[in-house]
């Protein structure tokens, strides 16, 4: 599913970016993945998927691949 139109980011795209150590703000997620928040129409959508990771990460254990090690470290 395309979260923000301007810069046709999918869901998946930035799930991964979060993974991989994206950054864990909007603007943040933006620059890691080369691009900037344009008309900010999908900045609720993508709080909530930071928001969604974050929480995955504090149930996540070892054979979760979801999350980066320092995160599943961290949770």
């Amino acid at each position: 599913m395309i979260l923000c139109s301007c810069n046709v980011l999918s869901d998946r795209e930035i799930q991964s970016a979060l993974a991989s150590g994206g950054r864990r703000s909007v603007g943040g997620l933006f620059r890691s993945l080369g691009c900037e928040a344009k008309c900010g129409r999908c900045a609720r959508s993508i709080a909530a998927a930071i928001e969604g990771c974050s929480n995955a990460a504090d149930a996540c254990s070892d054979a979760c691949q979801s999350c980066s090690a320092e995160e599943r470290a961290a949770a």
